[in-house]
């Protein structure tokens, strides 16, 4: 008598184990009833019909998916590895399941031959300096394409460009190039905004002789302020030209004498 009853209550359990299903918040169940969907439902308890009922859980979060470094072309015939990573999660779980065998290898595969497409058609300089546009482009291909299977892509992001030692050299020798270009514009126009102030003031000293004066005056009170023991003082010959004349008056008035 025991056993059937023994028999009875692990069927009984089996039964209540296969009808009873509970969800997360962020789960759904795609639910087939003889191989027929259903639809999906959760989160929550779920009452599956047992034997007759298959449920296939699928998780709503977003998942970060790392693609593996490609090896690149670029259209100006440089050759890279590139890593990128993909946002992407399940908005529709029905057809994650019905459309595609396995989505998070669909979308991943299929995120890797649209980086080498996409990356294949652009330059290096492109790649290095637009990589928001590059990311804008490869985000739009890669959800237009897993729009079918119910992925919504939300984001891609290339993390890391591996470029060759003799790429890297002679970047860095065009940066330093670009360094002194620069370098040599700046010292250039400071020369000629230099220059033009000079200009500026030789009108202007040679329109008022005066300041010429105390320009000169000024540049001896500087050079008074330092300890030098000897100073040599040259006299403006605006200076000693009353002298001049007047030694010139006193010969003429002895020679008239």
């Amino acid at each position: 008598m025991q056993l059937p009853l023994i028999s009875i209550i692990v069927l009984a359990l089996f039964l209540l184990s296969s009808m009873i299903r509970v969800l997360k918040e962020y789960e759904r169940g795609v639910i087939f009833r003889l191989g027929r969907i259903i639809n999906a439902k959760g989160p929550g308890l779920i009452l599956l019909i047992p034997i007759i009922d298959k449920m296939v859980k699928v998780s709503l979060r977003t998942v970060v998916h790392d693609v593996p470094s490609q090896d690149i072309i670029t259209k100006d015939n440089v050759s890279v590895k590139v890593n990128a990573v993909v946002y992407f999660r399940v908005m529709d779980p029905t057809k994650a399941i019905v459309e595609v065998e396995d989505f998070f290898y669909a979308t991943s595969q299929l995120a890797q031959t649209t980086l080498r497409s996409i990356l294949g058609e652009a330059e290096l300089d492109d790649l290095l300096s637009s990589r928001e546009k590059i990311n804008l482009d490869l985000q739009a291909i890669l959800d237009k394409h897993t729009d079918p299977w119910g992925i919504k892509v939300s984001q891609v992001e290339i993390k890391h460009v591996d470029l060759p030692t003799e790429m890297q050299r002679a970047m860095a020798k065009q940066a330093e190039a670009e360094r002194e270009r620069r370098a040599k514009i700046i010292n250039a126009e400071g020369e000629f905004q230099a220059s033009a102030k000079l200009l500026e003031a030789a009108e202007i000293l040679t329109k008022q002789p005066m300041t010429l004066q105390l320009r000169y005056l000024q540049t001896l009170r500087e050079v008074a302020t330092e300890n030098n023991s000897t100073i040599i003082f040259p006299l403006p010959i605006d200076l000693v030209k009353p002298f001049l004349k007047l030694a010139e008056m006193a010969k003429l008035e002895e020679k008239t004498e």
